[in-house]
């Protein structure tokens, strides 16, 4: 099973951060579109001596034209040596429409055109054949050779998709490398929902299980001192009521019978109430913290990702807590990177 780290916030710490992951034995660098635009730091890491995947958890699709994103991943997988993953999200209608200013519509539909699309134009570059891709929200058909970039890397980039709905989740099986399972997911959300759309989706693309990556992680509650795991666990339920007061999200709670938690947190969520995040975190029962995260020691915190999530992925992301010592990390590790991905099952 493959691990992956995540570089610092800011672009500045993406070097440092690498290479520390590299000597603990992570096997991938990953950044993901918050603060900052998360193809820069990448760029920075991107020499394939270093030895990591890298790639974004998640790009935001949706603020890009495919075009646009054909030529960024292109560059930053030709400098890495063929070795990005490029992990896209299709983010909630409000950011696209309000923060972004795109379009927005159909988003698992949509996010299927986009990822053809992006194959299409880079097909177009490396075979030198006609650029013609019409769909419904994407027309691609004018490329020359002026505009054709060079191409070295093996293969082209590859190509994950994040996905929480049954809807997004199928797509990823049907067209894509892997899956980004998000935080906000539970075993009984996976094996109810997301299992069977994976199934549905490799059936219709005529594909199998080993051919796509599935990549997991989410919430997790560590600490040395017991008020550490105290704070983390509240920040982690401060991080629950976000998520849960989604509309799109709402799905994962209804599995558990928690639809309504769901309900009374987006209202609060729209509300003018000053301390409304306050008042979200309050109202998350214990037992909805402990379904969705991860509890357990520094050294013991790889081995209990590792249980949770054997049965369904290739890949984990886990950072390493400030209290643990690099050698300690190390070896805690160690069990989780010699352990089979289903891939390789």
């Amino acid at each position: 099973m493959k691990i992956d780290g995540f570089l610092g916030i800011t672009p500045n710490e993406a070097v440092a951060t690498a290479t520390e992951l590299r000597g603990l034995g992570y096997d991938g660098a990953f950044t993901a579109e918050v603060q900052h635009d998360p193809f820069v730091a990448l760029s920075r890491i991107a020499d394939p001596e270093l030895g990591l995947d890298i790639g974004t958890k998640i790009a935001v699709a949706f603020a890009r034209s495919p075009m646009t994103l054909a030529y960024t991943a292109h560059d930053l997988n030709e400098l890495s040596g063929g070795r990005l993953k490029l992990g896209l999200g299709s983010q909630v209608s409000a950011h696209i429409t309000r923060r972004f200013s795109m379009p927005w519509s159909a988003p698992a539909e949509r996010m299927r055109e986009y990822v053809l699309a992006l194959r299409a134009i880079w097909s177009s570059w490396r075979t030198g054949e006609r650029l013609d891709f019409e769909g419904r929200h994407y027309r691609h058909t004018l490329m020359t050779p002026n505009f054709t970039p060079p191409v070295t890397a093996p293969n082209p980039p590859q190509v994950w998709i994040a996905a929480v709905g049954p809807k997004m989740t199928e797509v990823a099986a049907e067209v894509s490398d892997g899956i980004l399972l998000h935080g906000f997911w539970t075993p009984e959300y996976m094996a109810q929902v997301l299992e069977p759309a994976i199934a549905r989706g490799l059936a219709r693309a005529g594909r199998s299980r080993p051919e796509i990556e599935v990549t997991a992680g989410g919430f997790t509650i560590t600490g040395s001192t017991e008020q550490e795991m105290a704070e983390q666990r509240e920040r982690v339920r401060a991080q629950i009521s976000f998520y849960g007061s989604t509309p799109t999200y709402r799905g994962v709670l209804e599995v558990h019978g928690w639809g309504e938690l769901g309900d009374r947190l987006h209202e609060l969520s729209v509300s003018g109430a000053k301390d409304k995040w306050q008042q979200m975190a309050r109202i998350v029962p214990d037992e909805v913290v402990d379904a969705f995260a991860v509890t357990a020691e520094p050294a013991r915190l790889p081995a209990a990702l590792f249980e949770l999530h054997r049965r369904w992925a290739d890949r984990v992301g886990v950072s390493k807590p400030g209290s643990v010592s690099d050698a300690d990390w190390a070896a805690a590790l160690e069990p989780l990177r010699a352990a089979p991905g289903l891939v390789a099952r």
